[in-house]
């Protein structure tokens, strides 16, 4: 599915020093070639990835790490900013994600720096987090309203500019995007919530006055394209006139981003040895047996649903690369595989040893009834394999794994 983009969404949507809000397409799929059913398949096949990408980012927040991940949403009502919270973040645990809504400053808010309440939001080590509205209102609305005088609103940006230098530089990954509805499209979408009575609680006669100020708001998100897409913090201008699209282009930028940051499981300071042997003394001779039973189908399971093993992951993650690059990647999943048989053939002889010295009488007198015998776990490892290249799409090495339980639920 992947081949559906002509081009990375990221360098595609990025605002550059020649972007043209006034002559930007709202309606284009900015490289997309699929229809909506394609998209949701995409985001179905990707939320596979991200469920595990995010649980590793939650691990490394857990273990001491500093890095997390600040998804800002900019856009005038009907944009589609909600969805972007539902669709998008519903693919993933909603306790590694901190969300949060900016709407107008309370006194209390009022009376500190407008950066106050945006730094109180900010998400933790290890978290996801989304602002739908953010510090940006206070040079969007703040200006158009003549909420502060020019001379305020416009010293600002190299404010903001600042701030998300010192947030990147302390660990966090900032994607930034806006998303850009036509007028007539937003017309249409106020009218549906005119016309839906349980839409109506959606509709504010402000809405009325936005419409009224529109090019001083286009004018104002220009300015902020043009003085806050940096580096460090760029801007991804979204056409927004197609709501799928939308949350297609933030579920691949999110899924690439975490791609990219090579976020490894943090190792226990205990041996898996030791603390299993400790476990054993809690448990009988029968649930021992269930669990050796058990234990080569749940790893081997494991393995298959892991992006340490899924050819989209590496595909994803060297894209950018050269052949040698990728080959190395694709390489490293055999590495991989090989890392997770050897530890479950370990795994799988302690616990027949344990059991041996409580109940031998319910050791298996065929090791490979449960997996433990070199060649039983020989011909899983290649069964597993085949499972997933069975599900390939068809290109080789660069197609994609997608045996386990998460992938065959997304399929």
């Amino acid at each position: 599915m992947a081949d559906l983009w002509t081009s990375d969404p990221r360098e595609t949507l990025r605002v550059g020093p020649d972007f043209d809000l006034a002559t930007f397409d709202r309606a284009s799929r900015g490289g997309f070639t699929g229809r909506k059913r394609d998209a949701e398949r995409l985001i179905a096949e990707r939320g596979a990835l991200l469920a595990e990408l995010q649980e590793r980012l939650y691990a490394n927040g857990r273990a001491g790490g500093t890095e997390n991940v600040l998804i800002i949403v900019q856009g005038l009502d009907t944009a589609g900013k909600g969805g972007i919270a539902r669709h998008v973040m519903g693919l993933v645990d909603p306790q590694g994600v901190a969300l949060r809504s900016f709407g107008v400053p309370t006194p209390e808010e009022r009376s500190h720096h407008y950066l106050w309440r945006i730094k109180k939001a900010l998400p933790k080590p290890g978290q996801i987090g989304l602002f739908d509205r953010s510090h940006y209102e206070d040079v969007l609305v703040a200006r158009v309203d003549e909420l502060v005088e020019p001379e305020v609103w416009s010293k600002r940006f190299d404010e903001i500019n600042k701030w998300e230098k010192s947030l990147v530089d302390s660990g966090t990954r900032i994607l930034k995007f806006a998303l850009m509805v036509s007028y007539q499209e937003q017309a249409k979408r106020l009218m549906e919530r005119l016309d839906r009575p349980d839409k109506r609680w959606k509709y504010s006669m402000s809405d009325l006055k936005t419409r009224a100020n529109w090019d001083a708001y286009q004018e104002a998100y220009s300015d902020v394209f043009r003085l806050t897409s940096t580096a460090r913090a760029p801007w991804h201008v979204l056409p927004a006139d197609t709501k799928w699209f939308s949350r297609l282009v933030v579920t691949e930028f999110l899924t690439r981003t975490l791609i990219e940051m090579d976020l490894q499981w943090p190792r226990p300071r205990w041996q898996p040895e030791a603390q299993r042997k400790r476990l054993v003394a809690t448990m009988t001779p029968q649930a021992l047996a269930e669990s050796l039973s058990e234990t080569r189908a749940t790893v081997l399971e494991a393995m298959e649903a892991s992006i340490d093993v899924n050819e989209d992951a590496a595909e994803l993650k060297t894209h950018r690369y050269d052949d040698l690059s990728r080959d190395a990647a694709f390489a490293a999943i055999e590495a991989k595989r090989a890392f997770w048989e050897n530890d479950l053939a370990t795994t799988l002889q302690q616990k027949r040893e344990l059991l041996q010295a409580v109940a031998p009488e319910l050791v298996p007198a065929d090791p490979s009834t449960d997996g433990s015998s070199p060649t039983a776990e020989k011909s899983a490892g290649k069964a597993s394999r085949s499972a997933g290249k069975g599900k390939s799409s068809g290109k080789g090495k660069k197609g994609s794994s997608k045996g386990g339980k998460k992938a065959k639920k997304s399929s």
